[in-house]
């Protein structure tokens, strides 16, 4: 009996032994090498938990790009957005139960030269790994996994509303105009607003616009502008839109578009006004579009212009 009390003393000191604080920490610090930073390597995938993978494998490429500074910092985990490179160094790690440990890990902004940033103060973060068939794995970042969910779940709800108004668009409004091959309209939200649980308005600069496909060029067929704002109705996770009011043609556009957007006037107008901006947001849609539905497109040209590079 003593035989066998000595045995298995001897095999927990070697499981003790294999997480021992030395090798976390060694572990953690090989970890710290694969924390998305401007992107996510595909060799991560080795080093962390595949929920952690599935989740930051979503947010940076299945997901429509984003725009430019809107959730930068879950691009950018650690990183600034300055041409830096993250120095990381262990100065600890605390396990939390057999199966999971948190590493506290200090970061240093330094140049691509190894040089350090004078003006960059050294960071606290943390690190958590999960124990998976008897390998540490990293499973979490600053509570990053959270923050991505969250922003998954609401992409996806906002893509699925931007899929009801573009339905809405070619349907109720696409089939009044010289039609093509292919209606895909540009939507510019101005604003959005719950009014009730199942019930929402959402006030746009939208266009229709027909094109066919002649090589690898969209050609403009027809388009047009219609602005306003749209009640959406919701039910069992799907979009409506129930009522849609538009400013008026002419004389009486400016008037109408006051009465409608009210406050959002000035967001609306800055906008519709700007044809870089109107451009820059039907190229970028465009290019999901061709993207989603794997279409060899590469460029699309309004009548009378030149070919613009999707």
């Amino acid at each position: 009996m003593k035989r066998i009390l000595i045995i298995v003393f001897a095999a927990a000191l070697l499981v003790a032994c294999g997480d021992s604080q030395k090798q976390l920490m060694s572990r953690a610090d090989e970890l710290c090498r694969y924390i998305p930073d401007h992107e996510l390597l595909e060799k991560s995938k080795e080093f962390m938990t595949a929920d952690f993978y599935a989740v930051l494998d979503t947010m940076f490429y299945r997901l429509p790009e984003h725009e430019a500074m809107d959730h930068e910092w879950l691009y950018y985990f650690v990183t600034g957005n300055g041409g830096t490179i993250a120095d990381y160094t262990v100065t600890g790690v605390q396990k939390t139960d057999d199966t999971h440990a948190t590493a506290n890990v200090s970061v240093r902004q330094k140049w691509e030269d190894g040089s350090f940033d004078p003006d960059s103060d050294i960071e606290e973060h943390q690190l958590y790994m999960e124990k998976v068939n008897g390998v540490w794995l990293m499973c979490d970042f600053d509570g990053h996994k959270q923050d991505c969910i969250r922003y998954i779940e609401n992409n996806r709800k906002e893509q699925a509303l931007r899929d009801a108004i573009s339905d809405y668009l070619v349907k109720e409004i696409g089939v009044h105009y010289k039609q093509g091959e292919l209606c895909i309209p540009t939507l510019m939200i101005v604003s959005a607003q719950e009014i009730s649980a199942d019930q929402a308005w959402v006030w746009g600069d939208f266009w229709i616009w027909w094109y066919n496909q002649e090589g690898d060029t969209l050609m403009t067929v027809s388009g047009g502008n219609h602005s306003g704002l749209m009640t959406v109705t919701q039910q069992n996770g799907a979009f409506t839109i129930t009522s849609f009011d538009q400013t008026v043609d002419g004389a009486g556009n400016d008037a109408s578009a006051r009465r409608i957007f009210r406050s959002h006037y000035d967001i609306y107008q800055n906008m519709h006004s700007n044809q870089d901006v109107r451009e820059a947001v039907r190229r970028e849609q465009l290019g999901e579009y061709v993207k989603c539905h794997n279409l060899k497109v590469n460029y699309y040209k309004d009548y009378g212009w030149d070919a613009v590079k999707l």
